[in-house]
């Protein structure tokens, strides 16, 4: 009888994220908002704080890009964007790395071109002297 309690006081907490994953778990959520805003509002000084030195992007339709080519389009200000909204975000912290998944749809001016994404994403963040910064960013087209 103790066995089958001492299991299941154990299996009871077992799903329950510790307390630093859980604030890891928030402060990754609220990065993914300060990305989304960062890109409606143009804000490259915002995505250059989040962005880590190694910085890998690929996305549809675009070469591969690293920090210095992100941050160049970023600066250049040719894309506008009107809409960048993530949803079905999943973050899953592993100590000092994290992945995070989910759905973006946005819509962007390109030069009076408009065009609409939609994308599922993976990003990877790394802890950095105490601060999360995206290492990897991919997307590829949604199903439809």
């Amino acid at each position: 009888m103790r066995i089958w309690l001492l299991c299941a006081v154990v299996l009871a907490g077992a799903g329950a994220p510790e307390p630093k994953e859980a604030s890891d778990v928030a402060e990754l959520t609220r990065l993914e908002a300060v990305w989304n805003e960062a890109h409606k509002r143009g804000d490259a000084e915002a995505l250059d704080g989040l962005w880590a030195d190694d910085l890998v992007v690929s996305v549809p339709r675009m070469a591969v890009l690293t920090r210095p080519d992100a941050l160049a389009v970023a600066r250049s200000g040719r894309m506008k964007f009107q809409r960048y909204d993530t949803s079905e975000l999943r973050v899953r912290v592993y100590g000092d790395a994290a992945v995070v998944t989910g759905r973006l749809q946005r819509t962007r001016d390109m030069g009076g071109r408009v065009l609409d994404d939609d994308w599922r994403f993976t990003k990877v963040y790394v802890r950095h002297e105490g601060r999360w910064q995206v290492v990897a960013f991919h997307a590829s087209e949604a199903a439809q």
